[in-house]
């Protein structure tokens, strides 16, 4: 039976669409081979559009973008006082650097709990937890929604789903790490006795003051007014805790009466540490330190103590826990991000000095 002329004019037009398409995938690579090298992750086309819009590297092709890793270089620096702006060119990207090595881990840790959601469930009681920790740590709501407005959290159902993602991460990583942190009596044992010295309970006072600071104020001025408090103190005509809510410029102590609570030597300023261990208990004074001026007394004294390990059992297995996790954490880190390596790429002409 011979072909009817409709098939031969489809046959025809089948055969040019394929000559077409060979043409522009495998000879002159046209509109269809350049459509199909954008959308592959690793064609330089894809790569070359990626860095356009200011990604500096993808984890199983996940962007980082560069204001990411501004903001956490900044934070970095923050945490250790100094600022990018405080650094020679080499020194910033040493430290951006060292931020994009922990966001691309915290990276693959979200995407490793993600898939991993199931079985590391987070509850809505949990969540609220993170969320007044959260809180705590900011002397007002204003601050707190002022750094959450810098990380470009808006609403709070967004930051509910970012905490709850960071509470999902932990969970994943200490599911893995679990078996390697266990602390058995032994260990818990053998240590204390290494550390005996250091768990005992140091030489402690209990310490009330009245303080008048000296920065951008009258030093003289500062320590007359002490002065007249301190006479109106052996006088009896004032107490202490008065005398305290009438001048002290420690907003924190001076709802107390000035009370400053049991305070070693290490939880004080050297300054102030050295001349109040020297007092004698109920015997007010005035010391100076850098700071300004303070009216102090030693309400009370103990001396050093050393700990049985019943009484330190708690402390010493929580230590050695610390230590285990801080390592079993970073050694986790560090296979998977050597396992994952193939899927990492990090675009090192992307991040500037």
């Amino acid at each position: 039976m011979r072909p009817t002329k409709g098939f031969v004019v489809r046959i025809a037009l089948y055969s040019a669409v394929a000559l077409y398409v060979g043409g522009d995938l495998f000879v002159f690579n046209g509109p269809l081979r350049k459509r199909i090298q954008r959308s592959l992750p690793n064609s330089p086309e894809s790569i070359a559009a990626a860095k356009a819009s200011g990604v500096v590297a993808r984890v199983m092709h996940y962007p980082i973008l560069k204001t990411q890793l501004e903001r956490a270089t900044r934070e970095r620096l923050w945490l250790r006082g100094k600022t990018l702006e405080d650094l020679p060119p080499p020194q910033r990207r040493i430290e951006r650097l060292a931020a994009l090595d922990d966001l691309i881990d915290e990276q693959l840790l979200r995407i490793k709990a993600k898939h991993n959601a199931k079985e590391l469930p987070v509850s809505d009681q949990e969540i609220d937890g993170a969320l007044q920790r959260l809180r705590d740590r900011f002397p007002s709501e204003e601050a707190l929604q002022a750094d959450l407005k810098a990380e470009g959290i808006d609403t709070d159902q967004e930051l509910r789903l970012r905490v709850g993602a960071r509470l999902q991460q932990q969970k994943y990583v200490e599911s893995r790490i679990a078996p390697q942190i266990a602390v058995s009596e032994d260990e818990a044992r053998e240590w204390f006795d290494e550390h005996a010295r250091e768990l005992g309970h140091p030489e402690r006072i209990r310490v009330r003051h009245i303080f008048l600071s000296t920065l951008g104020h009258d030093a003289a001025e500062a320590k007359a007014t002490l002065e007249a408090a301190l006479e109106d103190l052996k006088a009896k005509r004032k107490d202490f805790a008065t005398l305290a809510t009438e001048l002290s410029g420690d907003p924190r102590s001076k709802a107390a009466g000035g009370d400053l609570g049991w305070l070693s030597r290490d939880r004080m300023p050297p300054d102030f540490a050295a001349p109040v261990f020297a007092m004698p208990v109920n015997r007010p004074g005035l010391v100076r330190t850098k700071l300004g001026w303070h009216l102090v007394e030693v309400l009370e004294r103990k001396a050093a103590e050393e700990r049985s390990y019943e009484e330190a059992h708690d402390e010493v297995i929580a230590a050695i826990e610390a230590v285990k996790r801080r390592e079993a954490t970073r050694a986790f880190r560090d296979a998977t991000r050597s396992r994952e390596k193939p899927f990492i790429e990090v675009f090192l002409d992307m991040i500037p000095e």
